[in-house]
C-alpha cells in the first residue's frame, strides 16, 4: 500500500448485493471497474419504494460548490419538500402500475386492457425509486471507490453505503484495511507547490498565498489539511 504496489490486491474479487436508489447508482455506475448486473425492470415490476431523505439531510445548494450541499432548509419548506418528493413518487409509481395494466403482487387492474411494455412504463418511475444489482469487483478498485465515496466530501446517501463496505473490508482484509485507513484514508497527497509551502513553514521562513504559487482553494485545502489557521476567507 505504502509502495503503491496494486497487483496483491487485483487477486482478491469480491461481489456485494445492494439495493440502493437509481439517482445514487447512476451516480455510483461512473466507477467502471466493476461488473454489474442490475435488477431488468424490462422483465420485472420495479419495487413500490422510494428513498425520502430526512429532514436533517436536506440542504440547499452549495454557494461554492456546485456538486455540494449548503444550509439546512429548515421548517415549512423543509415540509413542502418532503411532501412534494413523496407525493411524486408515489403518484408516479401509481400511473407506473396503470400504464401496465398490472399491480407489483402480479394482479391485473383491467381485464379488457393491454398493458404497456415493461420496458417502456418504467420511463415514468421517480430517480429515488430502488434498484438493486450485483456488484463485483476487485480490492484495489474497491478501495479506490471507498478512497472516494468514504471521504467527507462526497455525496451523504452514497457515503452511507460505502461507510458499511468499508466495514466489510476490515472484517475480509483486516491486514490490507489497516494500511489503507493509515497511507490512503488518513493520508495525503501533495502538490510539488505545496510541498515547497510546508517545508518553509517547517523551517520557520515567511510563506504566503501570493509567493506560494497556490489558488486560494488549494492554499485552503492545504492549511485545513495540516490544521494551520492561515485559512483564507
Amino acid at each position: 500500500m505504502r509502495h503503491r504496489h496494486s497487483t496483491p490486491f487485483e487477486m482478491c474479487e469480491i461481489k456485494y448485493h445492494i439495493k440502493l436508489p437509481i439517482f445514487i447508482a447512476r451516480q455510483w455506475i461512473r466507477h467502471r471497474t466493476a461488473n454489474v448486473n442490475e435488477y431488468s425492470a424490462r422483465y420485472s415490476i420495479m419495487d413500490k419504494e422510494f428513498y425520502v431523505p430526512s429532514k436533517e439531510n436536506l440542504a440547499a445548494q452549495s454557494t461554492n460548490n456546485r456538486q455540494g450541499r449548503g444550509e439546512l432548509i429548515n421548517g415549512k419548506q423543509a415540509d413542502n419538500i418532503l411532501k412534494i418528493l413523496k407525493e411524486d413518487a408515489e403518484r408516479n409509481y401509481e400511473h407506473y402500475e396503470e400504464m401496465l395494466n398490472e399491480k407489483y403482487d402480479g394482479s391485473i387492474i383491467d381485464e379488457k386492457k393491454k398493458g404497456l411494455a415493461r420496458e417502456l412504463a418504467r420511463m415514468n418511475l421517480t430517480l429515488n425509486s430502488y434498484t438493486q444489482w450485483y456488484w463485483k469487483t476487485d480490492l484495489l478498485n474497491l478501495l479506490n471507490f471507498l478512497s472516494l465515496r468514504a471521504d467527507s466530501h462526497a455525496q451523504y446517501e452514497i457515503r452511507e453505503y460505502a461507510d458499511v463496505m468499508m466495514s466489510t473490508v476490515k472484517k475480509w482484509v483486516p491486514i490490507t484495511y489497516d494500511a489503507f485507513v493509515d497511507y490512503r484514508v488518513g493520508g495525503m497527497e501533495l502538490s510539488a507547490k505545496g510541498k515547497i509551502v510546508i517545508q518553509k513553514m517547517i523551517k520557520g521562513e515567511k510563506c504566503d498565498i501570493e509567493s506560494s504559487g497556490l489558488s486560494k482553494r488549494e492554499w485552503n485545502e492545504l492549511m485545513d489539511s495540516f490544521g494551520f489557521k492561515q485559512h483564507l476567507a
